[in-house]
């Protein structure tokens, strides 16, 4: 059985679908936002993230370094060229300084993490939601997962960016779905080639596809990021989309910039002074004013 490499697992999340939920943050995106809140789970390899604040001193992590990434300042530095992500330093770390992102999990140990909270699923008309990264770059492995949790009468639940082979989601994947919530970020396939690097002429093609075939179970979502998707002319556009599409449920999300501080930690770069601080309450509702005739999820409740 192919084993999932997932980033990391959150569990009583209230965000990521209805109820209490656990989700599960697969590593790997074919997207490169800017503004990506989650830059640790871009890479489909393993890296180690390094919180300089908590490093001592004492040099555990050098000795056992196999290449010899680690230079001996305090706080220590990183040659993320030389890195392999091997995890002996973060296994070493006495102070948890240093932390591996990305692991394998075979289906079943996946499995009996997520049932542990069943009762909370139950209880709160919860369940389990996939996110990333991008979960359907692993799809043999999700659809494994889904199967399993539908089999124990968990609500599935997957957020993604759209770029995946509709034929093979379809197929595989769709019927073990209840719920697929659907990141929608720049109508202009220019604009979005050049800020996100692919086109977007497949995310808006599979968005159609599936408001054509389940409609009632597909929320489309909005990151609001300033200077990028939350422009006049952008939230103009998607709000025409929407309403051609038949959008019933959407919700914007605004934005943070809680991953500045994560991009950080693994080596990355977010940079500008727009990403610089959140979104407040009356801006989102100024958002929000552009698509009257749906419903729209507030994100602070």
């Amino acid at each position: 059985m192919k084993k999932g490499f997932i980033g990391d697992i959150g569990r009583y999340a209230v965000h990521d679908g209805p109820g209490i939920r656990t989700t599960v943050f697969f590593k790997g995106c074919s997207l490169h936002c800017p503004w990506c809140h989650n830059p640790e789970f871009i890479s489909p390899k393993a890296e180690i993230a390094f919180y300089p604040r908590r490093c001592i001193g004492c040099g555990d992590c050098l000795s056992v370094c196999p290449e010899d990434a680690l230079t001996g300042a305090s706080p220590v530095w990183i040659n993320r060229s030389l890195c392999t992500g091997c995890g002996l330093c973060a296994e070493e770390c006495p102070a948890k300084a240093l932390e591996l992102v990305g692991r394998s999990y075979d289906l079943e140990e996946l499995v009996e993490i997520l049932l542990r909270d069943r009762l909370f699923y139950e209880t709160s008309g919860g369940g389990v939601t996939l996110s990333g990264g991008e979960p359907t770059g692993q799809l043999d492995f999700i659809v494994s997962l889904l199967r399993r949790l539908q089999e124990e009468g968990i609500h599935t639940a997957i957020e993604t960016n759209g770029f995946f082979p509709w034929d093979e989601f379809e197929a595989k994947c769709l019927d073990h779905l209840d719920l697929i919530l659907f990141d929608v970020k720049i109508v202009d396939p220019d604009e979005h080639r050049r800020v996100i690097g692919v086109n977007n002429d497949l995310i808006q093609a599979n968005l159609a596809r599936l408001f054509a075939v389940r409609p009632e179970d597909v929320i489309a979502r909005i990151p609001l990021i300033p200077g990028y998707t939350a422009t006049e002319e952008n939230i103009r556009r998607l709000s025409v989309l929407f309403q051609d599409l038949g959008v019933r449920c959407c919700s914007l999300l605004p934005y943070h910039p809680y991953g500045l501080s994560k991009a950080e930690r693994i080596g990355r770069k977010q940079t500008g002074s727009l990403l610089e601080n959140p979104m407040d309450r009356s801006e989102l509702l100024q958002w929000q004013s552009f698509f009257t005739g749906m419903e729209i999820i507030d994100p602070y409740e």
